[in-house]
């Protein structure tokens, strides 16, 4: 595979990202079978492997560590390893979010977890507009200089939340977000409008997520299809068939699956492929549950789209477009129903 820079980190990775969500309950639970998976990403030329700590209540970290443990001391050195911090990982009401109470406690578990004494890139997994951004960048300063972490960064930020971390590391002295982590998928371009073009003025390396939208993309969706694991119920607004904007994610995936066609390539290989070829992304993150979706994605980094092809897809789903709001993870917090007007 050709590498990319991370940022200005210097550090290079793959051009896909090796996520591991579906390891554990809520995908694949068979710990051995993910430790395969693991394997076979490394063994394609994947140096890159992101993961979070609420992911599977944790066992998605022990798995990671687990798979990481069973290979050689040089190839583990080879691997930059990304986590996340922010979800509730208890019922106490501290167990979780983005406080210099947490994170102090959360680096230290997932470091357990991960059976290793540094993180490459810790990330926060989300705003918390009710925590003051100096009180999280602070903490993350000083896992940064203990050696705990090498680098930070965040995800699911707005341009607006991008441009208010650096101005805060930059005014404070803090070490400043590094990374982005947004999702963006042919069916997800909304962060093309600015999330991307403000990552880049600020040399952030773009590590994307969710290239396949869910599934959407995989080719297996339909009209009589269901949300069947975990994660997807969670979230039925993006894939409850009956609701107007999912019908008309369908009705395009139809038309994507043409483009693919025509360009002699899987759905899969399409929708990957369009993620990785921006020039602002730096890796797209795939998230294999079984080693056949692993397959069949892998071919994608060696894919690249002529004009033509990206012109088919913007007639399909214009640039900066998201076909159905829900599918962005923006806005979450300050829409809030407590911080809605009525």
């Amino acid at each position: 595979m050709e590498y990319r820079t991370l940022g200005r980190t210097g550090v290079k990775v793959s051009p896909l990202c090796l996520g591991t969500m579906m390891f554990g309950a809520w995908g694949n639970p068979d710990h051995e079978d993910s430790i395969r998976i693991i394997h076979r990403a490394l063994d394609a030329g994947i140096n890159f492997v992101d993961t979070a700590d609420v992911y599977s209540a944790g066992e998605s970290e022990e798995i990671v560590g687990k798979a990481l443990k069973k290979l050689p001391p040089s190839r583990r050195d080879d691997v930059v390893l990304a986590t996340k911090f922010w979800g509730a990982m208890g019922e106490d009401p501290n167990q979780g979010g983005v406080s210099r109470r947490w994170i102090m406690t959360a680096v230290e578990d997932s470091l357990r977890r991960l059976g290793t004494d540094h993180i490459d890139l810790y990330q926060m997994h989300r705003p918390v507009p009710d925590t003051d951004l100096d009180e999280t960048l602070g903490a993350l300063t000083d896992l940064v200089q203990q050696g705990k972490v090498r680098s930070i960064g965040s995800s699911s930020f707005s341009a607006a939340q991008i441009v208010e971390a650096q101005w805060v590391a930059r005014d404070r002295g803090r070490e400043r977000f590094r990374t982005e982590q947004p999702p963006y998928s042919l069916l997800v371009r909304g962060i093309e409008l600015d999330v991307l073009p403000t990552a880049e003025r600020h040399g952030m390396g773009i590590l994307s997520y969710s290239p396949l939208a869910g599934g959407w993309l995989s080719g297996n969706w339909t009209a009589d299809s269901s949300p069947t694991s975990p994660a997807r119920q969670r979230l039925a607004a993006r894939f409850d068939m009956s609701l107007p904007d999912n019908q008309r994610k369908l009705e395009a995936v139809q038309r994507l699956a043409d483009v693919a066609d025509d360009a002699g390539l899987s759905l899969i290989e399409l929708a990957i492929a369009f993620v990785a070829n921006h020039p602002a992304v730096t890796s797209a993150i795939i998230g294999p549950r079984t080693m056949e979706q692993l397959e069949s994605q892998l071919p994608a980094a060696d894919v690249e789209l002529d004009a033509a092809v990206l012109d088919r897809i913007d007639e399909v789903v214009p640039p900066g477009v998201t076909l159905n709001p829900a599918d962005t993870s923006y806005g979450e917090q300050v829409l809030a129903p407590e911080r809605r007007r009525r």
